[in-house]
């Protein structure tokens, strides 16, 4: 992620629309160094310089068997949802294919028709065949498609910090590396660790324990409750 060539002013990296102008995880540089991802809300608004993670998967379409076979070089896959699901809801998402024939794949998505009985249309052709009512798969949308503000649990996967306040559904950058100011969940020595925080949602805190989520480190002294200079590693 070291050579980006898309560079963004101040004014780009605040821009927020309600339409989608970027592919999902697009990943982009200011001259100052900072690197952020393209990405769109959730259904809840995101704040300026708080840590947003990825959704939760849905289970409806996780671990479901094929209902068609897909030869090698095919581009499409049925499968039978557990509940409905939005046409094009996991549209620059991914379908892997999660056991038995074809299994250890990950195809990109372009598209999905909606309701129970779906067919997911792959930006790529299928590499090993998959088996009708054997091979299974699971569709995950983007990370950065749909991200929320972190909850205090720890199981998430950081994606970024907005540097502008993001209304609920709609689309901007979230910043991944360099300086930010992020909400602190505790006092922290400068210098140490940081993952998400468990007191405050979308605040960062000391990483304590070996396999906590890895946020970045703090620049300076961060203040408990406040907007506290934080090097982010997000993405590198």
């Amino acid at each position: 992620m070291s050579n980006v060539s898309q560079v963004l002013s101040a004014n780009d990296i605040q821009d927020v629309t309600s339409t989608k102008q970027q592919d999902f995880g697009t990943v982009a540089r200011t001259a100052d160094g900072r690197k952020f991802r393209y990405g769109k809300a959730g259904g809840v608004a995101l704040a300026a310089g708080k840590l947003v993670v990825a959704a939760d998967a849905d289970a409806n379409v996780v671990n479901k068997v094929v209902t068609a076979a897909a030869k090698i070089g095919a581009k499409q896959v049925q499968l039978t949802a557990g509940g409905s699901v939005t046409a094009d809801a996991y549209a620059g998402g991914f379908l892997q294919v999660n056991d038995a024939t074809g299994e250890g794949y990950t195809y990109g998505i372009v598209g999905n028709t909606g309701g129970t009985n779906i067919v997911v249309t792959l930006a790529d052709p299928i590499q090993k065949a998959l088996v009708a009512s054997t091979s299974e798969v699971s569709l995950y949308k983007h990370e950065c498609d749909g991200v929320v503000i972190s909850a205090v649990d720890q199981a998430d996967l950081p994606v970024g910090v907005p540097v502008s306040d993001i209304p609920a559904n709609s689309f901007g950058w979230f910043q991944v590396y360099g300086m930010a100011a992020v909400l602190a969940d505790e006092a922290v020595t400068r210098g140490q660790s940081l993952t998400i925080g468990t007191g405050t949602a979308g605040a960062v805190e000391a990483a304590d324990l070996i396999g906590e989520p890895q946020v970045g480190v703090a620049a300076q002294a961060l203040i408990d409750t406040e907007y506290s200079p934080v090097f982010l590693t997000i993405n590198s």
